[in-house]
């Protein structure tokens, strides 16, 4: 009998020590939302996944998704535990507006801004000087509920513009460089980081050309909505571009679902900023790592754990 209990109690040990072991495991096990495998936030979010790991004792795997408004619902759900976003997408999320018009989430919180998302408008007419030239003239807009038609409509709205004054076009980066490149169209709006591919390749054969957003309009915008930041594509980013054009940019943003241990995003976000030059070298989207990037122009709660690092770093940022 007392070998009997004496067996049990080892056995109720050891499970106790499995148990804790896997919960520690699993608090530590991330899955982390990023975009298509063709962009920029999946093959950067598996570069930052990968320092996390190796700094943040944190075993963080990186998922291709449908991006910004896919990893905002996916950390609702609890699918995920990070996800790459627009900080404008999240802004919807947060605020129950636009995309997110009656299905918004708080149940996430900022670990930082990661880089410029550029809001870039394109055009091969030459009565294209500024965005109120747009007016009565074919303009691709982004597909209906993205990140790049809501920034479209913010654009014009700025200049007095609304989506009757122009004759809009609904398409994506793709189809909006191959329309302007056989006249289908006569301007573009592009979201991305700069220098951007489909830019790059119609300013090499075709001239394309970069309208400034800047003055008065973008002071507008930038009163506004709080997401948006200014920003210079700097002189020669493309073919033809020999001066710097103005414009504002949302930024690319990391964000963590609100429950995730203070710890565990305090070293997440130490994996990632205390290893910036790193990670430069593995995608050039490091260079703009910083804390001042990263803190800059966010409207959402940061997470505790990131405002804790940043705190140690000269800044404070809002929890609440």
């Amino acid at each position: 009998m007392k070998m009997m209990k004496r067996k049990m109690a080892v056995l109720l040990s050891l499970l106790l020590v499995a148990t804790l072991a896997t919960g520690c495991g699993t608090k530590n096990r991330l899955m982390m939302g990023t975009g298509g495998t063709a962009g920029t936030y999946y093959a950067y979010g598996g570069v930052l996944a990968q320092y996390m790991k190796t700094y943040a004792e944190a075993s963080v795997t990186a998922v291709s998704t449908d991006a910004s408004k896919a990893n905002i619902q996916s950390i609702e759900d609890g699918d995920y535990q990070l996800g790459i976003v627009q900080s404008d997408v999240m802004t919807y999320a947060w605020n129950d507006t636009r995309a997110f018009n009656g299905i918004g989430t708080q149940d996430f919180r900022v670990i930082g801004g990661l880089y410029a998302e550029t809001v870039q408008l394109i055009t091969m007419d030459s009565s294209i000087k500024s965005v109120a030239d747009l007016k009565g003239k074919s303009v691709s807009i982004g597909a209906p509920g993205s990140g790049v038609n809501f920034n479209a409509q913010d654009v014009l709205a700025a200049a007095g513009l609304t989506e009757s004054d122009i004759r809009p076009q609904y398409q994506s980066f793709e189809d909006s460089k191959e329309a302007l490149k056989d006249g289908k169209i006569d301007a573009a709006f592009i979201v991305a980081g700069a220098p951007t591919t489909a830019i790059t390749e119609l300013a090499t054969t075709n001239g394309v050309k970069l309208v400034p957003i800047d003055g008065e309009l973008r002071e507008k915008m930038l009163k506004d909505d709080p997401y948006y930041s200014a920003y210079e594509i700097p002189a020669n980013t493309y073919p033809g571009q020999p001066e710097a054009i103005s414009t504002v940019t949302v930024k690319a943003t990391l964000i963590v679902q609100k429950d995730v241990d203070e710890a565990v995003v305090y070293r997440l976000t130490q994996a990632i900023f205390d290893h910036k030059e790193e990670i430069t070298t593995e995608n050039a989207k490091g260079k703009e790592l910083s804390v001042k990037n990263a803190t800059e122009g966010i409207s959402v709660p940061f997470h505790s754990g990131a405002a804790k690092y940043y705190e140690e770093h000269g800044v404070s940022v809002n929890t609440q």
